[in-house]
């Protein structure tokens, strides 16, 4: 998956849009008022860091040399996953599902009903 793909994978999660909070980069993307995915490119990969449940976190890291713990982020909750063609395009889908779930999960009862 490329930048394109994987950004319009983000959005088309039910209430998601992009932010630049931190100035130009990176780009986050949220639901609601909550980080789900966080994007920027280094050395011309991209990097894409994703919340993630503390045990399925270590072992996508034990699996994927491209996942690591988070960079600037809480490492026991957080990965970020270099796009270097070693993880298939499924199993980004299933990371970013479960990132963005997880951020749903924890939103109040309002945000859940304006987002839908």
């Amino acid at each position: 998956m490329d930048y394109k793909e994987l950004t319009a994978y983000c959005l088309s999660k039910t209430g998601a849009y992009e932010d630049y909070p931190f100035g130009p980069d990176p780009l986050v993307m949220k639901v609601a008022s909550k980080i789900f995915a966080f994007f920027s490119v280094v050395d011309g990969w991209i990097h894409i860091a994703l919340k993630c449940e503390p045990e399925a976190a270590e072992l996508l890291r034990l699996e994927y040399a491209a996942v690591k713990p988070g960079y600037h982020l809480n490492k026991r909750h957080w990965n970020t996953v270099v796009i270097d063609g070693t993880i298939p395009a499924e199993e980004l889908r299933g990371m970013i599902d479960h990132s963005y779930t997880l951020v749903v999960r924890k939103l109040t009862r309002a945000e859940k009903e304006r987002i839908g």
